[in-house]
């Protein structure tokens, strides 16, 4: 096959259709972006490990520890890299028709001749030989054919940049899904905590409430204080531990979802203890929304499927020119027995040239199938850049307010707790009543139980900003083809 020609003859034929196949026009996204975020001001590109491994941030070994966890065992995680070496396999499967193609081939008998009058009969040997009546032949003929198409129009390259498109979308899905895992533990575990916390306060309240109880009873047995108020305070004690019994099951609950995360579904919940411990959350790294574009795995993904998407319709396109394929190939013929021994060699280099014509009105049809395809990649990648930074706005925007509302309820915390403690003196004293401490108290466990919330809810938000910006993984060594028109 090395050194073999074109035979002139077909080359007017491969070239002859070449104005006769149509342009495919296909748009390029138009996407853009603001200078900046609304929540802040024009900052630097955040440094890439800063989003790779945002979670580390925030100082926390546990929050270190379950992403970690999560990240080796957890059943999506697992599941995406068996779906990304079925897209690699699926790439090798695609490019593979656009290589040299060949079978080799055995065939092989065994024949016997009884000449029944006259002379030796003549068996299929070379020539036509002699073989002698009675005698067993056996014969076997290995050949070797290939098929290799001639790459005159690019469908090899192009062929090449859909696969490409197509796995680097794969790996994007992946490591999409890693940044959510880290995310939704992350989350997970605030929220978690955040319930901690309001367990915690449900139970200081109770105990409070029954010191309450017990000093109104004692004045009420001597007196003092009204048989009602005991009452009221029986009330709110049973609705506190309602409450608190309410907050034990959504926390056991939570820690459950969080073993199911870790990939630890069959572990008990005391070997995940939770603490009401609720930080401040670091600030997100300074970023602008071109980042985006680059962090993002769902906006990557959306740009990938549609490189995949352009270079499919031109693949298509191309469908419908000629097709022009070098056949060549070798063989042997091997003959032993009833006197004969005899082995012969052949080649053979032929060409085919494949002109669609009657099929032309499907070949177009389909490539229009492609072509609206690739408009609505276009559309898609559109929507997930669009959608990608309305998310980050988003979030940055509520954790400013978030981080202004956890400044504010400390302080009313703090307050409701000066009230409380006076109150809780001048009842001791005798100088208010205990209705007036009931509020005070109430107040307090409100304000108290509000900063909780708010915490949890802040460094939840934060999470939420970290996905949003791109956070949580590494972007792959990924070579692609540039998008754009095709034809």
């Amino acid at each position: 096959m090395h050194g073999a020609r074109i035979p002139s003859v077909l080359l007017p034929a491969v070239l002859a259709t070449a104005g006769c196949a149509p342009s495919l026009e296909i748009g390029r996204p138009a996407a853009p972006l603001p200078a900046r975020f609304e929540a802040a001001a024009l900052h630097p590109d955040p440094e890439p490990a800063a989003l790779d491994r945002w979670w580390t941030l925030f100082g926390d070994a546990q929050l270190d520890d379950l992403v970690a966890r999560a990240l080796r065992a957890n059943a999506d995680v697992r599941l995406g890299l068996a779906r990304l070496r079925e897209a690699q396999a699926i790439r090798q499967a695609a490019l593979a028709p656009y290589r040299v193609q060949g079978d080799l081939q055995v065939t092989g008998g065994v024949q016997r001749s009884e000449s029944l009058s006259g002379p030796d009969v003549l068996i299929g040997g070379p020539s036509g030989t002699a073989v002698t009546s009675g005698a067993t032949v056996l014969a076997a003929s290995p050949t070797f054919n290939l098929s290799w198409e001639l790459d005159l129009l690019g469908r090899r390259g192009v062929a090449r940049e859909a696969a490409d498109a197509d796995l680097a979308a794969a790996r994007f899905v992946q490591e999409g899904t890693r940044a959510t895992l880290a995310a939704d533990v992350a989350d997970a575990l605030f929220a978690a905590r955040g319930l901690a916390a309001q367990v915690e306060a449900a139970r200081e309240t109770l105990t409070i409430q029954h010191g309450i109880l017990a000093a109104v009873r004692t004045r009420a047995d001597h007196g003092l204080a009204a048989r009602a108020d005991v009452a009221r305070i029986d009330a709110d004690l049973a609705q506190a531990t309602a409450q608190r019994t309410l907050l034990e099951a959504e926390l056991a609950a939570a820690r459950r979802a969080i073993l199911v995360l870790l990939g630890d579904a069959d572990k008990t919940l005391d070997t995940l203890p939770i603490h009401p411990r609720l930080d401040l959350p670091p600030q997100p790294p300074a970023a602008v929304p071109g980042t985006l574009l680059e962090r993002r795995p769902d906006v990557r993904e959306a740009e990938q499927r549609l490189r995949a998407a352009i270079a499919r319709a031109e693949l298509q396109r191309l469908e419908l020119f000629p097709r022009l394929t070098l056949n060549p190939g070798a063989g042997l013929t091997a003959t032993r027995g009833g006197g004969l021994s005899a082995v012969s060699a052949f080649w053979t280099l032929g060409a085919g040239l494949t002109v669609p014509i009657l099929d032309r009105a499907r070949l177009l049809a389909q490539m229009r199938v492609e072509g609206t395809r690739a408009e609505q990649a276009v559309i898609a990648y559109e929507r997930a850049v669009q959608s990608a930074f309305s998310e980050a706005d988003q979030s940055l925007l509520r954790l400013t307010g978030d981080r202004a509302r956890v400044a504010l309820l400390a302080r009313a915390e703090s307050r409701a707790a000066e009230a409380y403690a006076a109150d809780r003196l001048r009842f001791a004293r005798g100088l208010t009543d205990v209705s007036t401490l009931l509020e005070s108290q109430r107040a307090h466990s409100a304000a108290r139980l509000a900063a909780a919330t708010a915490r949890a809810e802040t460094l939840r938000r934060a999470v939420t900003v970290f996905r949003a910006l791109g956070g949580g993984w590494q972007a792959p060594p990924i070579a692609t083809p540039g998008s754009g028109k095709s034809g």
